[in-house]
């Protein structure tokens, strides 16, 4: 299967994941107000500890062992099933405690727990890891870009108010309630009939639990913020500058994990077959291209970002800039310890070290959260969140030492820090000589895309010349087709 294929397919998909947002936010974020976005993410990130914890970690480690077994029908239908099933019972535990925890009890967003209910329903429903082992991506990508168009339509349609947060909920969780039943439907043409007294669902529990240690510590420095600054900080705002700081930033990151999510199955694979060299260099070109998109990433946002907040968030979120500004870092350390981590560690069996590695920055982040959350709320969580995936990447670049040359990774970034530098000074300088904030931002953002590349080219890096020469192949081979 093509790695080239299934990145664009995941890529579109993250390209729309990022274009929604940027139409809904606008309008949500002045439709329902900045206290209203803060009790979404709050509820949302209490949601979600429910359901990592019933989800174990069947998503990482079913997408690896699928992916082990991806050419024998017969042991992929049985990994499945035992799965899908271990899977379940988890869920349904969650979705009892859940229940009582939050819906019997008396809260004071009790009507967003019950529809966030069916949330972890929809949750036990998924099977996209299962057609991620496969390398079968197209489908997933498809799934989800019709069901979020959908929510799209009825965002604008239904959420007229801020007394329409509800809806805003229930359109939420039924996308994703549709989305993850929608994939049922293509499953008997992958799977064979199995005998139930044949699955073995014990044999799974250690692995799924190795790897559910570090979902946790995550979770804890990825959610958690949100939740300490809604329990720490009266003001729910904080919430809502938080959440809309670091779902830009999240956004764009999307564009750089998509490669993860496609290589992982592919370097389980690869590993199940000895092909070391292979991976080795699947990893240089993974880490070149994490350097090729973050660096003009985040020197673009700094310089885009007093501008565009005001124009894409409206009045009263000037907060935002700041927070956007100090977390960008995390889009080239959480791309690294994506190609580190997700790619690496995880596909050929070192789940320790990448356990230990996010559960030191999960004890950064959480200790950092406590300090710096009640002096300077939500910009005290940013810094945090900043020092918590420095520690993860570091720690992971100690652990490769032995099978990578750091060395020459660190160094292949210089290039793309130097085109971004010279980049961030010409948009820099333009955003002093445009007042108006939309033509300031096109022209920054269309002048920014010319000199990175152009620059690039000059100093002839080897990443951008390869494609070039591809792109140029492919064009020579299509024409010559064309002239026969």
């Amino acid at each position: 299967k093509s790695i080239e294929k299934n990145y664009i397919y995941n890529l579109i998909y993250q390209i729309v994941a990022i274009i929604i947002p940027l139409i809904t936010t606008p309008y949500l974020s002045r439709v329902l107000g900045a206290e209203n976005i803060g009790i979404y993410g709050y509820a949302l990130s209490i949601s979600a500890y429910f359901i990592l914890f019933g989800s174990l970690g069947i998503a990482l480690y079913g997408k690896r062992e699928i992916a082990y077994a991806q050419n024998d029908n017969q042991k992929y239908t049985k990994i499945f099933w035992e799965l899908f099933i271990l899977r379940a019972l988890s869920m349904i535990v969650s979705l009892i405690v859940f229940y009582f925890l939050l819906i019997k009890g008396n809260n004071t967003y009790n009507l967003y727990y019950k529809i966030l209910f069916f949330e972890l329903i929809g949750e036990l429903l998924d099977i996209s890891w299962f057609f991620h082992g496969l390398e079968e991506f197209k489908k997933t990508v498809l799934r989800n870009l019709l069901i979020k168009l959908l929510s799209v339509i009825c965002i604008f349609i239904f959420v007229k108010t801020k007394n329409d947060l509800y809806i805003y909920f229930i359109i939420y969780v039924l996308s994703i309630l549709l989305g993850n039943l929608s994939l049922w439907l293509y499953l008997p043409k992958y799977l064979t009939r199995i005998k139930l007294k044949n699955l073995s669902i014990k044999k799974h529990i250690k692995e799924t639990i190795i790897l559910f240690i570090p979902q946790i510590a995550i979770q804890i420095y990825t959610v958690l913020d949100r939740t300490m600054i809604g329990y720490l900080v009266l003001d729910k705002s904080e919430v809502g500058y938080y959440t809309q700081g670091e779902k830009i930033i999240k956004l764009l990151l999307t564009i750089i994990t998509a490669l993860g999510t496609v290589m992982l199955p592919r370097i389980a694979n690869e590993y199940s077959k000895g092909n070391n060299k292979k991976i080795e260099n699947y990893l240089y070109k993974s880490f070149n291209l994490v350097y090729f998109l973050s660096f003009p990433l985040i020197f673009g946002l700094i310089s885009l970002s007093k501008n565009f907040v005001p124009l894409f968030f409206g009045s009263g979120y000037d907060k935002v800039v700041p927070i956007i500004n100090i977390l960008t870092p995390i889009i080239l350390l959480i791309g690294m310890s994506n190609v580190i981590g997700v790619q690496y560690l995880l596909p050929t069996k070192r789940q320790k070290e990448y356990t230990i590695s996010v559960i030191l920055g999960a004890i950064v982040n959480f200790i950092m959260n406590l300090f710096l959350i009640k002096y300077y709320k939500a910009i005290g969580a940013s810094i945090a969140t900043v020092f918590a995936e420095l520690t993860v990447t570091l720690i992971q670049l100690l652990f490769v030492r032995k099978d990578l040359k750091i060395k020459s990774i660190v160094r292949n970034s210089f290039q793309y820090l130097f085109s971004s530098i010279v980049m961030f000074g010409f948009t820099y300088l333009l955003s002093k000589l445009i007042l108006n904030n939309i033509i300031s931002i096109i022209a920054q953002t269309f002048i920014g895309f010319i000199v990175y590349f152009v620059l690039l080219i000059i100093i002839k890096n080897d990443f951008i010349i390869e494609y070039i020469n591809l792109i140029k192949l492919k064009i020579r081979r299509t024409y010559g087709k064309e002239k026969q």
